[in-house]
């Protein structure tokens, strides 16, 4: 899905046509041609991409927030697999079902978190049908 993005940045109105699967950092630099925001390790762990959102300090890539605000993070053993695992697979198909979700990230030993909250949050980032199967 597309939405119309319209924000200041570096004290500059943008406005920005955006699939909802954008990060930030996508938006930033593929888009808008800002390329002081880096990407270090791809997978939002190392703080590289990390940007100030009014005024706070966030980070740019969504599927690391949304395992956090979903509780798929526990010891932050797979986290870089699951978040790698999840990009790839909404590249490749922006609405996936559960199972296809489970599938996805199956080469990923979570030791924690028993992989409903991991599910949880990848459907949420893809507003997929998964998201109505998990409820």
């Amino acid at each position: 899905m597309k939405v119309l993005l319209n924000c200041t940045i570096n004290g500059e109105e943008q406005s920005v046509l955006a699939d909802t699967r954008d990060t930030l950092l996508d938006l930033l630099r593929d888009r808008l041609g800002l390329t002081g925001t880096k990407e270090g390790c791809g997978n939002g762990n190392c703080g590289t991409c990390t940007v100030l959102m009014d005024g706070a300090p966030i980070n740019a890539c969504p599927l690391q927030q949304a395992l956090v605000e979903h509780g798929g993070t526990q010891c932050g053993f797979c986290t870089p697999g699951i978040v790698l695992a999840a990009k790839a697979l909404l590249d490749e198909n922006p609405r996936p079902s559960e199972t296809q979700i489970r599938h996805a990230i199956a080469g990923n030993l979570c030791r924690c978190t028993g992989y409903g909250k991991i599910v949880e949050a990848i459907a949420a980032v893809a507003g997929s049908a998964a998201q109505e199967e998990s409820r």
